[in-house]
């Protein structure tokens, strides 16, 4: 029982964490533009398919068919914002949100008919999990974990070094005073659901990486996302991330429990409970 309990830790964290790349791109464009955006889903799913396309289509190394992933899902990410979102901005957040979910169906059923509902893999051997006496760790969960920790560190240092991404925590922190100090909040806007989507994109290659892609692989992350972020706290960075390690680590001791197909219930638990006891989240609604 100890060993299952230890094993399931283990996975929970290294789940926990590429949950939340896209996490934080969810937690970075409701920061900025005060509006959750519930299309990530299907741009998570748009970033599994562009990085399986660069894969095995075009030959891609695993980073390469992430930047890929990024940048294409970046691009979606705008389109859905200045077409679908943009035009309801003063209409509030609840009508921006609800514009959001619509352009993510929207986006998962033109995958579909693009790609079918066929499970689709990558291009990448097949290799034996490692043994550490009674615990396995497959490399390709370590590889992934990897790659996560790597793209939390490039947003890390773009947020801090870069005047753009100062610009954003600027924004996020108290906008009216951005503005005053000169601030572009369309640019503002522009790069944060760039730079939100294209963590999505790449939390879904991710997940597709460990997995397989189809036309649901954003739909099935996108509530734990959701827990994630309200756990962690609206708006905050690492609160994001706190939030994505905890919810990663519950949904894999739930399964010691429960029958798998009720890990997902743990998402609707953390939410209630949180909106409950601590509406704030762990760290606060705008903290980071």
């Amino acid at each position: 029982m100890i060993e299952a309990l230890l094993q399931a830790l283990i996975n929970g964290v290294i789940a926990g964490t590429i949950l939340a790349v896209p996490a934080l791109g969810f937690t970075a464009i409701f920061a900025v533009l005060n509006y959750p955006n519930f299309a990530i889903g299907a741009l998570a799913t748009v970033g599994a398919y562009a990085g399986w396309a660069g894969n095995t289509a075009l030959g891609l190394p695993m980073v390469a068919a992430l930047a890929l992933a990024f940048a294409a899902t970046a691009v979606a990410g705008l389109a859905v914002q200045w077409v679908a979102v943009k035009p309801l901005e003063s209409a509030g957040a609840l009508m921006m949100a609800i514009a959001s979910l619509a352009a993510g169906l929207v986006l998962e059923n033109a995958l579909r008919f693009t790609f079918g509902n066929d499970l689709r893999g990558y291009d990448l051997p097949l290799l034996r999990d490692w043994r550490f006496g009674e615990f396995r760790v497959g490399p390709q969960q370590v590889q992934n974990f990897a790659l996560a920790l790597a793209a939390m560190a490039l947003l890390w240092a773009f947020l801090r070094y870069s005047r753009t991404g100062r610009a954003m925590r600027a924004v996020a922190d108290n906008r009216d005073l951005a503005l005053l100090r000169g601030v572009d909040p369309v640019r503002v806007a522009a790069v944060t659901v760039a730079v939100g989507a294209g963590l999505a994109g790449m939390g879904g290659m991710l997940i597709g990486l460990d997995t397989s892609v189809d036309p649901l692989v954003g739909n099935r992350l996108i509530l734990s996302i959701f827990a994630a972020a309200v756990l962690g706290g609206l708006g905050s960075i690492p609160g994001a991330v706190a939030g994505a390690i905890a919810i990663g680590v519950a949904e894999e001791l739930a399964v010691l429990a429960f029958n798998p197909a009720y890990r997902l219930v743990v998402g609707f638990v953390v939410i209630l409970a949180v909106l409950t006891l601590r509406p704030a989240g762990l760290f606060g609604a705008r903290a980071s």
